[in-house]
């Protein structure tokens, strides 16, 4: 989106001090999108059988997001799932829809789904996936999310929109609830600020 048409919105945000480990947002450019992970998630430290157990368990449940619909500001956009964390991998991913965050949560698993994607309101955009999160600045809490995947729909509901500064911008994958966060830039290529959605899991369906 182009500064001089970005929405306000509250910059007393994210103040919360988390101690696990965190992902640090960068930068969303058209050639170069700077994304940087400081460690891994936490492994499941359950031993023996009951391990084995739950982990076929989940197996079955999980799945890669594979599209997000968000009726109330027009979002309708596929999404990728790169293995690798390199930032040109992620770049090029981005040309082709949103992108989910390798290490953070997927659906069906009690963890967080990170996805982000690039926005632009500039009148004349070649690549519509440099468009996929347009108007996420204008959701409201109460609004539905839906993310498809795995033959099924999963429904969240934003409780948070938050104007964060890049540096700032961080985005907690520890956590052992299931939920979802969106983040796209406020000005297209600009590495200065981003706009984070917090959604909570409401439920699923077979499609």
């Amino acid at each position: 989106m182009d500064k001089g048409k970005q929405k306000s919105a509250p910059r007393s945000i994210w103040e919360e001090k988390t101690t696990s480990l965190l992902v640090f947002l960068l930068v969303f450019s058209v050639t170069v999108g700077t994304l940087s992970a400081a460690g891994l998630l936490p492994e499941n430290k359950t031993k023996g059988e009951k391990k084995v157990v739950s982990q076929a368990i989940a197996s079955e449940n999980v799945a890669d997001p594979t599209r997000i619909v968000i009726e109330s500001i027009g979002v309708d956009v596929e999404i990728k799932n790169p293995q690798s964390r390199d930032i040109k991998v992620l770049d090029e991913a981005l040309k082709e829809g949103a992108v989910r965050y390798p290490g953070s949560g997927k659906l069906g698993e009690s963890k967080n789904v990170f996805l982000f994607g690039h926005s632009s309101s500039l009148p004349i955009v070649r690549n519509s996936n440099f468009k996929a999160f347009n108007k996420l600045d204008e959701l409201r809490a109460g609004d539905m999310i839906r993310v498809a995947g795995g033959g099924k729909e999963h429904l969240y509901r934003v409780y948070s929109l938050k104007l964060v500064e890049a540096d700032s911008a961080l985005v907690d994958l520890s956590g052992s609830d299931a939920k979802l966060t969106l983040s796209t830039c406020n000005s297209f290529g600009d590495p200065g600020e981003r706009f984070v959605v917090e959604a909570e899991f409401v439920g699923s369906y077979v499609l």
